[in-house]
């Protein structure tokens, strides 16, 4: 298995994976958006014959003037394995690089992400592997009425100062 950095070739199979696995799908605006914005926070895991099985598309949200006392932080707007390639390991070292790129190449002081209330295989990966906590719960998150788990990871500041 290949874990690598998505390129826009692989927009076609990263939504594809999208549109297989999740129910909220976003337009090839979208997709591009992210990837030509935040370069270097979306991973792409390719099986032997180069297929992408697996994605994790990440931007950066920045203090504005709604938001002038906020902090730098990645965010997950997707990601996704398919079926067949589950519990090998692959969302855990997308995820992984993610945030490693979204700490020291943007100093993010957290990574943020929603997920539904239901998806407790989900909820465990970011719980107990990487060590997420939940924020809040947003009602009604979802189209169809669901509730997210809006969920943080905080950086260690000293770690980044030892880079």
């Amino acid at each position: 298995m290949n874990v690598r950095l998505a390129r826009a070739e692989d927009l076609i199979g990263m939504q594809a994976s999208n549109l297989q696995n999740l129910p909220e799908n976003y337009t090839m605006r979208f997709w591009i958006y992210h990837l030509m914005s935040w370069p270097q926070l979306s991973y792409v895991a390719e099986d032997h014959k180069g297929r992408i099985v697996g994605y994790v598309l990440s931007k950066i949200d920045e203090p504005d003037e709604d938001n002038p006392e906020g902090e730098t932080h990645g965010h997950v707007n997707s990601i996704s394995v398919l079926r067949e390639y589950r519990r090998l390991g692959i969302a855990r070292k997308m995820m992984l690089l993610s945030q490693d790129a979204m700490e020291k190449i943007y100093g993010a002081a957290y990574c943020s992400l929603h997920v539904r209330k239901s998806n407790k295989a989900a909820i465990a990966l970011y719980k107990e592997t990487l060590g997420f906590e939940v924020a809040k719960v947003e009602k009604k998150y979802y189209g169809d009425g669901e509730d997210a788990l809006y969920m943080r990871l905080y950086f260690d500041p000293e770690e980044n100062q030892n880079s």
